[in-house]
């Protein structure tokens, strides 16, 4: 074990748990995980800073791309791919990038995460910019790929941020923004797809949710850019749209079709608009709802 990694410390209340009957094995797991929560919330801070600096460059037409090897790497394609059919987000707008290409997403690639060079290449043929994030994800943070991926970005002077559960690890003195939750041991020592893996998937909940909440993807805590591509998520935005209206289901479907998406059609009951002027409305707040309500509203007073 290398001194100080924290992702490979023995847990000491796992010691026996290959003794255990299965409900206390698991009672062990329970309790270890119960831990996370915490290791994640004392990093809000650096969280909420990293949030405040991805909503402008983003804005601004930037990217917010994910760069990780293993369980890292699938944590951060997996929060990506579901930005779109969430929030339909732009389907470059949120990237998640894996070392050894999608192939690793389901089978390890051994030695994939070992090269730096790999990880400045996969974002290089991205057309990554100074424009744009890069959140690098390694939970010992000193994965090669990782870091070579965010010294890349640094290069370029773009924003980066490092998710990792070592403090004071390569990965977070060389991003420009730390997180490091440290959820403590494995249970399984050095199986950090599990706590580490866990925190982890914390954060990036935490990171994408709330850039797009404040890119107006929201409002309240309803999801009103859904897109009614399936009866489920058609029956989520007429709900939405009577949530937000007061009308009734019938009506909300008809509100929906002839406006094409939940904030046009809430514009246009709320504020008696075409859907065109609702449109118009919205492309001037930048699809923030709030802003679309407030400015057309003082515009029309």
């Amino acid at each position: 074990m290398e001194q100080g990694l924290t992702t490979e410390a023995v847990n000491p209340d796992s010691s026996a748990i290959d003794s255990l009957p299965t409900a206390g094995m698991l009672q062990v797991i329970n309790r270890a995980d119960a831990e996370v929560a915490s290791a994640v919330q004392a990093e809000i801070p650096n969280i909420a800073r990293a949030i405040d600096e991805i909503v402008p460059r983003l804005q601004s037409g930037g990217r917010l791309f994910y760069i990780g090897a293993g369980t890292s790497g699938r944590l951060g394609v997996l929060d990506a791919s579901e930005c779109p059919p969430t929030f339909n987000t732009p389907p470059d707008l949120v990237i998640g990038i894996i070392a050894g290409g999608d192939t690793a997403l389901r089978r390890s690639i051994e030695g994939a995460e070992d090269e730096p060079e790999a990880g400045r290449a996969d974002l290089a043929a991205r057309s990554f910019s100074s424009g744009d994030v890069c959140v690098g994800i390694a939970a010992s943070g000193r994965t090669p790929y990782v870091l070579g991926g965010v010294e890349y970005a640094n290069s370029l002077r773009a924003l980066t941020v490092g998710i990792s559960c070592t403090p004071g690890s390569l990965l977070a003195n060389a991003a420009r923004i730390a997180i490091t939750p440290v959820p403590g041991p494995e249970v399984i020592t050095g199986s950090t797809r599990m706590r580490a893996g866990t925190a982890t998937k914390l954060v990036l909940n935490m990171l994408s949710t709330g850039v797009l909440i404040k890119m107006g993807y929201v409002y309240g805590n309803l999801m009103v850019n859904v897109q009614p591509t399936n009866e489920k998520l058609a029956d989520r935005a007429r709900r939405i749209i009577i949530s937000l209206t007061g009308v009734s289901y019938d009506e909300a479907s008809r509100l929906l079709e002839e406006g094409g998406s939940v904030r046009a059609a809430v514009l246009m009951r709320r504020l008696n608009l075409s859907r065109s002027e609702a449109e118009k409305a919205l492309a001037s707040a930048r699809g923030n709802l709030h802003l679309a309500l407030a400015g057309t509203a003082s515009t029309n007073g």
